[in-house]
């Protein structure tokens, strides 16, 4: 018989089952149409064909798109509880199948629609025998008197939301224990354990045991800790205390996609939060990479079982090597990236694109290769409602599976089949590759491998060190540390391997000796770090990166020795793409405040600081940003994380004296203002921020709360913790060093001015060297109303007519005093080394420049108040016409070249000051020329 014909037997055999059944499906199947979605449904489903025969009302259900009604397990009718939860999972599925035939569902509402009976299954299922044991042993309670209900958290497939037609669960049971009474309350009492444990295991038979009506789910009990050799159910402590102590990276694959699916679903969700950690390290996790081989491995050596080459699961480019090509790249990357956090595969996946993780042309061949496979095995399940992933062998069932899916044929399906295969064999292959580093020099490996006590320093020679008795030295104190001595083998031999490898990349960069002498308190950190020696053995691409970042910059290699969870960055592959913009700064510090206290947030705004002014640093060192661009965004993020700072310092201060008023918002009054570099958008790498703080209160107020303040004490208090909070060591160093003195009155005044008041002085008492500082001032974070009073002030101020001699004389005066006492040049010489900053034609004799033009003409050009940044000033200087176009082009250039000088030097940890390139001395003379036409003799 023909497919054709074999296909129309079995439809018809159904037919006539099911008109034989009752008159009621005789009356509905007397429908053409309804006839040919049920030939579909036979075709492709013998078990949904089973149910409707032994549930005929079902029919009448589908046909109107209706759900079944889930059970109600009454709580006197236990016998009854297993038939009824088998009944309405055979009917949910039968629904299942039914959508899924007549196109009605596609694959992914297949996947959730299963995941979703499995719950509700679960959760009725529970809650019925929850009721049996309150009334057998009580309920369980904390210390509190709160009941305390078993937590179900559902693994694999369950957990991910994505549940395939036939499969079974993967559950592990667990309990909150903290402060839970020893036994039970009831009649009956036993203790927390076995109350628990045996709950567990009454709702694993409920759904798993085979009755007449079948199963309702499998349940795996398996992937709990210590397997089938531990408890059953284990409290919240005892969990973390195994994870901690036990835990194997195959467990941290396995909880990627655990989800509390029944009981207390609030604590589950608590837990995995604690859990978190152990799944996900704070940094790239290269350390995992010997685990993840090794699962591969296991992987690869059963997929070339025989038996299993028409395993579409489990055999080669089966469903499981897609899942861990995915699941392995969130294992090493989510700990950094939040996003990657997805218990969903193809969401995971998509995560993965736009993280530059996986090519869009790889994920879209293994999403459509996943989706095609997941839906084949759907269907080779919902024949017969068997867990199985193997293509049938009988000829006639492969024909109804390949009509089932609308394929020409077995033949056809199978050639799509072959295809999506081969292309996740070959990712598969290609993830986690042995390492192929170009192994270092051998000389290298076996002078290294000799030390302390042997080994040839004419190794270092050849390699190209010059001063190789200090590089021997060095070494051969590393090869005694203690922490050295400590390393496991694995992470011994890692080093091995590694540091031959950093000392050939050091030998041939420009500055070898350097290089090495900055290297060196990095190794010695990262002895204390297996991770980061992973990552460095398994990415010779990251190595020879940090080579030639220490290399060529003093400042990075101390920040790497002192924070080497930056060497991430060196890995990231954002770090080549754009540079975040001023709302992604602003967003990656938003987020430190999620932390659970000022402290942890402080770290994390930290470390958040610390990556992205890494980043930044790159970029520059690089060339692939200019100075002015990297200065401006050093002070953008500057910005982003004294907004981050005064959200928490409002926090305590509101904690310890209350708003300053009810109803309102405590920070609602009170701005920071940013002067200098700050101010001007030009700052440079670790400097300081020159603040000011403003207030306005209607009245006379007090704070609302336990200890309450007055005002201008409350704000001073407020003021007081922003300033600490930026200078607080953490684990991730201090946010910034923090100068208030130019504040209205200085050393002497107060720490913070009401508005008016900073308008008065501003007005009555401010110096001329005060006026220029408010040039660049600008509100960084605060009341936005605040800021537009300040704006005001500031304006009116700087609108000021002025006497240009004066005005003069004072500016050229100031400038003149501090020449005097800041300069670092070489005196005398007009070729010796220069001061970039301070010195004649440097970067302040422009700024002053800008600032005297500003308060000489701003009470006629009101667009001169806008800018606070030297290119901005010089655009407006121009389009105004008080600079010529080729004097604004040369300047800006002058001002470029200056800040790009400065900038490299710092990231080299030298002093601003160098010898005289064409490029400076050509920058140099312009600002001195601009300077002399406007009049200005700075001495």
């Amino acid at each position: 018989m023909s497919a054709a014909g074999s296909d129309q037997a079995i439809a018809q055999r159904a037919l006539q089952q099911l008109r034989s059944r009752s008159a009621g499906l005789d009356a509905l199947l007397a429908d053409p149409d309804i006839a040919a979605q049920v030939d579909r449904l036979a075709i492709v489903s013998d078990f949904a064909i089973a149910t409707l025969l032994q549930q005929p009302a079902l029919l009448s259900l589908l046909v109107q798109d209706g759900a079944a009604s889930p059970p109600q397990l009454a709580p006197g009718n236990r016998g009854e509880w297993a038939a009824e939860l088998r009944r309405y999972r055979a009917a949910e599925s039968t629904r299942l199948v039914w959508r899924d035939v007549l196109g009605l569902d596609d694959v992914d509402d297949t996947l959730a629609g299963s995941t979703a009976l499995a719950e509700r299954c679960l959760q009725l299922a529970l809650g019925a025998l929850e009721g049996e044991f309150a009334a057998r042993f009580g309920v369980v309670r904390n210390a509190a008197g709160v009941e305390q209900r078993l937590i179900v958290f559902g693994l694999g497939k369950l957990g991910g939301g994505e549940l395939n037609f036939s499969s079974d669960i993967d559950l592990v049971y667990a309990y909150d224990g903290e402060g839970v009474a020893a036994d039970s309350t009831g009649p009956r009492a036993i203790g927390v354990e076995d109350y628990f444990s045996r709950l567990g295991q009454q709702l694993a038979k409920l759904l798993d045991e085979l009755t007449a009506d079948g199963f309702c789910h499998r349940v795996d009990l398996r992937l709990r800790p210590f397997g089938n050799a531990g408890r059953i159910a284990l409290s919240f402590s005892a969990m973390e205390q195994y994870f901690q102590r036990e835990g194997r990276d195959w467990e941290r694959y396995a909880w990627q996609k655990a989800r509390p699916v029944a009981g207390d679903i609030a604590a589950g969700e608590r837990f995995l939060e604690v859990l978190r950690p152990f799944v996900y390290r704070r940094y790239l996790d290269y350390g995992a990479l010997d685990g993840l081989r090794e699962m591969k491995a296991t992987i690869a050596a059963e997929v070339a079982r025989k038996d299993l080459a028409d395993d579409i699961k489990r055999g080669p480019g089966g469903i499981r090597e897609i899942e861990f090509l995915v699941q392995a790249l969130q294992l090493i990357r989510a700990g950094r990236e939040p996003a990657l956090r997805e218990r969903r595969l193809q969401p995971a996946l998509q995560a993965l694109v736009a993280g530059g993780h996986v090519e869009a042309t790889t994920a879209a061949a293994l999403r459509d290769a996943y989706r095609f496979l997941r839906r084949l095995e759907n269907r080779l399940q919902m024949l017969r409602d068997a867990q199985t992933h193997a293509l049938p062998e009988s000829a006639e069932v492969r024909e109804r599976i390949a009509n089932g899916l609308a394929m020409d044929g077995w033949a056809d399906l199978r050639l799509q089949l072959d295809a999506h295969r081969a292309r996740v064999s070959a990712e598969f292959d290609a993830l986690l590759a042995p390492r192929r580093r170009q192994a270092a020099a051998s000389e290298l490996s076996t002078y290294w491998r000799a030390l302390p006590d042997a080994g040839e320093a004419d190794a270092l020679a050849t390699a190209g060190f010059s001063d190789v008795i200090a590089a021997d030295a060095s070494l051969r104190d590393l090869a005694r540390a203690p922490s050295l001595r400590a390393l496991s083998d694995a992470a011994r031999t890692r080093l091995d391997r590694v540091l031959p490898a950093l000392l050939d990349a050091a030998g041939a960069s420009a500055q070898s000796d350097a290089a090495l002498r900055r290297l060196l308190p990095l190794l010695q950190t990262l002895l204390r770090r297996a991770s980061y020696l992973a990552l460095l053995d398994e990415q010779p691409a990251a190595l020879q990166r940090l080579v030639d970042v220490v290399a060529r910059s003093a400042l990075l290699a101390e920040r790497l020795a002192a924070y080497p969870v930056l060497l991430d960055e060196l890995l990231d592959v954002r770090v080549a793409g754009p540079l975040p913009d001023r709302g992604d700064l602003q967003r990656a510090c938003a987020a430190a405040l999620a932390a659970s206290d000022t402290e942890a947030a402080l770290h994390a705004l930290g470390e958040a600081r610390q990556a992205l002014s890494f980043r930044i640093a790159l970029a520059t060192l690089d060339a692939r940003q200019g100075a002015q661009a990297s200065a401006r965004q050093l002070a953008w993020l500057a910005d982003a994380v004294i907004a981050a700072v005064l959200e928490l310092a409002t926090r305590e201060t509101i904690a310890a004296h209350g708003p300053i008023l009810p109803g309102e918002a405590a920070g609602g009054r009170f701005v920071v203002l940013g002067y200098g570099s700050l101010g001007g958008e030009e700052l440079g790498f670790g400097s300081d921020l020159d603040v000011v703080f403003l207030y306005d209160t209607p009245g006379d107020v007090h704070s609302v709360g336990p200890r309450p303040l007055d005002a201008p004490r409350w704000f001073a208090r407020l003021a007081q913790k922003v300033v600490a909070l930026l200078g607080t060591v953490t684990g991730a160093g201090r946010l910034f060093d923090v100068d208030v003195r130019l504040r209205p009155d200085g050393a002497k005044g107060l720490l913070v001015s009401t508005v008016s008041g900073f308008a008065d002085y501003q007005r009555e008492r401010a110096w001329t060297w005060e006026h220029q500082a408010l040039v660049r001032a600008r509100c960084v974070a605060g009341d936005a109303r605040l800021c537009a009073a300040f704006e005001d002030t500031r304006r009116q101020t700087l609108s000021l007519l002025r006497d240009p001699q004066s005005l003069c004389a004072d500016v050229a005066g100031m400038r003149a005093k501090m020449r005097a006492e800041l300069d670092r040049s070489d005196r005398g010489d007009s070729l010796g080394r220069f001061d970039l900053k301070q010195g004649e034609g440097g970067l302040v004799d422009l700024e002053f420049l800008l600032q005297y033009l500003v308060l000489r003409e701003a009470h006629a050009v009101p667009a001169l108040l806008v800018p606070r940044d030297t290119p901005g000033l010089l655009a407006a200087l121009c389009a105004a016409g008080l600079l010529d176009q080729q004097a604004c082009a040369t300047l800006l250039q002058a001002h470029a070249v200056l800040l790009d000088a400065g900038l490299r030097c710092t990231l080299d940890r030298r002093a601003r000051i160098m010898a005289q390139t064409d490029a400076i001395s050509a920058a140099r003379a312009a600002v001195i020329e601009a300077t002399r036409v406007a009049g200005l003799a700075f001495g």
